[in-house]
C-alpha cells in the first residue's frame, strides 16, 4: 500500500468534487429524490479511483498508462501516470500522478476531465 502525497492543485480539484457532491445530495434530499445525482457518482468514482491508485496503482479497472505531457514534480526524468476514473463517457475524469518524493508513496499531480 502507498501512502498518498497531494500537489495544491489535487487536493483543490478533489475538494471542490467533495463539495460539488455535498450540495447536490443535500439539493436532491430536500427535493426527496433517491437517485444520486451526477456530482455524487463522479466524486464516488474519484473516490474509488485514488483508494484503488493506493492499494495498487496498475490496478486493470485504472488502466493505468505513462502521459507524456506533464513533468514530475520531482524530477523531470521521471515519468508521469495517467490513471482512468471513468471509462466510455464524454469528458471522463483521469488522475495524473507519479512515484515519490519517497519509497512507498505517491504524488496525485491533478485531478481532471479528459479534454
Amino acid at each position: 500500500m502507498f501512502a498518498l502525497v497531494w500537489l495544491r492543485e489535487a487536493k483543490a480539484q478533489y475538494d471542490a468534487l467533495k463539495a460539488a457532491a455535498i450540495e447536490a445530495k443535500v439539493s436532491r434530499e430536500k427535493a426527496g429524490k433517491r437517485k444520486s445525482s451526477r456530482a455524487e457518482g463522479l466524486f464516488k468514482q474519484t473516490h474509488k479511483a485514488i483508494q484503488m491508485l493506493s492499494q495498487n496503482p496498475r490496478h486493470p479497472s485504472l488502466a493505468t498508462h505513462e502521459f507524456y505531457s506533464l513533468t514530475s514534480p520531482y524530477d523531470p526524468k521521471q515519468k508521469v501516470f495517467e490513471a482512468y476514473v471513468q471509462q466510455d463517457t464524454p469528458g471522463a475524469y483521469r488522475l495524473f500522478w507519479c512515484y515519490g518524493p519517497t519509497t512507498g508513496k505517491i504524488t496525485l499531480i491533478t485531478i481532471t476531465p479528459h479534454p
